[in-house]
């Protein structure tokens, strides 16, 4: 997936979309440089920001993205005991603020830094939104044109909080500025179906490039269903407040 215009400049209002936790020294921007070009093509740049060795900006071609590493430990020493994991010090990896339908890339450029960072540390990448841990060998390689939704989602079915029903969710399209969907069905039935549609629902979303209002229908040709938007609501799964919207097959 391609890059059609550049992407804004990075913000600091934009949360974490990897932390990297670690022992020992972070790694050098001349090896994650080398790593990233070897891996990727590159060429990546990397700038320091206001002369700091911690804060700098990596780009490759119209992809931007920001990263500290360490995160002062007065900042993160509560995020680090949430995380429950016995590195020493954390970094972070931000994407760029782009529109919705340029975030994939951004959103790769993100992805990218964090699994070099993450091999070069030997360490633990976190990813914030889909709540999912990342160790070296976890990492998927894909080629620099390859876009994956499922490295980037996950979805989610909780059968404890709305008595007879099973609510099932996605967590990773906020990532790209997108609601996250939600389906509820039946206590007893194959969580798999559920899944099925959510997956194919968050592809359609990412591939339009805005969350649909209410009463929209989105064909998923792949199922060979329809489902509708049929409300849209606020919460917080995981104590991070998100929009859902519902979807309803036909």
């Amino acid at each position: 997936m391609r890059i059609r215009k550049k992407s804004p400049k990075p913000s600091a209002k934009r949360p974490p979309l990897y932390f990297v936790g670690y022992r020992g020294t972070a790694p050098a921007t001349d090896e994650v440089k080398a790593l990233y070009d070897r891996e990727y093509g590159g060429p990546l740049s990397i700038r320091h920001e206001d002369g700091s060795a911690e804060s700098w900006q990596a780009t490759h071609g119209p992809w931007s993205a920001h990263v500290v590493m360490p995160l002062p430990m007065s900042h993160v020493a509560e995020i680090m005991k949430q995380l429950a994991w016995e590195h020493e010090l954390m970094g972070a990896v931000a994407p760029s603020v782009a529109s919705p339908r340029d975030m994939p890339d951004t959103i790769l450029l993100a992805a990218r830094l964090a699994r070099c960072l993450t091999l070069l540390s030997q360490g633990t990448a976190y990813d914030v939104i889909a709540q999912a841990y990342i160790n070296p060998s976890d990492w998927q390689q894909r080629a620099l044109t390859s876009f994956v939704l499922d490295d980037h989602l996950s979805i989610v079915h909780d059968d404890a909080s709305d008595g007879d029903r099973v609510w099932s969710y996605s967590l990773g399209l906020s990532k790209f500025g997108l609601d996250e969907v939600e389906v509820f069905t039946s206590k007893g039935l194959s969580d798999s179906t559920a899944k099925e549609i959510l997956s194919a629902s968050a592809g359609e979303l990412l591939r339009v490039g805005h969350s649909p209002k209410v009463g929209t229908s989105l064909i998923l040709p792949q199922l060979s269903r329809v489902v509708h938007i049929s409300n849209y609501r606020t919460a917080a799964p995981a104590g991070r407040m998100l929009g859902f919207r519902e979807l309803k097959t036909s």
